[in-house]
């Protein structure tokens, strides 16, 4: 018996060292493939490597996050990290088949039971360190839906290209004059050219 253990040593080293646990040390986000610095448990620490992230989303994890490498053959000199994960920041709580991105700053995209909410965290105390959400679009943005609510205020500035703004839009039209020949007594006709 002693001899099969003998034996078998080497094969339950090397299945040992497939998987290890740890902890984000540092990250090299700039190359292709990102690469982490892990210090795994027992103090072994592993430089590069390669972090690979489900196609289409990507992450820059803070330091100490936790971390679980994969090592070929139980070889510690080649090793891949195949996911990070940062209880500090977790959204907890979700309904079954929810579903959200998040960061550290509490930014997130939640697509709840009720519909997705979009929220840009952070502490809004003021207009100065509210947090601003960007939406970008080479053409433009549609929105199809029955009612647009803004509980803030709205700043336009698409007619000033034209010499127009939106003020000078609303000084012309709301000084318009009502006309008894108009079909429902009143007309759009504005007193003032633009």
């Amino acid at each position: 018996m002693r001899e099969f253990a003998r034996l078998l040593a080497p094969y339950a080293r090397q299945l040992g060292n497939l998987l290890a646990r740890g902890t984000v040390a540092a990250v090299n986000a700039a190359s292709k493939m990102q690469a982490v610095q892990l210090r795994l448990l027992a103090s072994e620490v592993k430089d590069n490597l390669e972090h690979f992230e489900p196609y289409g989303f990507t992450s820059n994890p803070k330091s100490g996050a936790e971390a679980l490498a994969m090592f070929f053959d139980g070889d510690r000199s080649h090793g891949v990290c195949f996911m990070v994960a940062d209880r500090r920041f977790r959204l907890v709580g979700l309904q079954a088949g929810e579903m959200a991105i998040h960061d550290d700053q509490g930014q997130k995209v939640h697509l709840t039971r009720a519909g997705i909410v979009i929220d840009g965290g952070g502490l809004p105390l003021t207009i100065q360190n509210a947090p601003t959400m960007t939406f970008k679009a080479a053409t433009k943005i549609r929105m199809e839906t029955l009612l647009l609510e803004v509980t803030g205020d709205i700043k336009d500035n698409c007619g000033q290209s034209y010499g127009r703004t939106m003020y000078a839009m609303r000084v012309t039209y709301n000084g318009h004059t009502h006309h008894e020949n108009d079909v429902h007594g009143e007309t759009n006709n504005p007193t003032q050219q633009m």
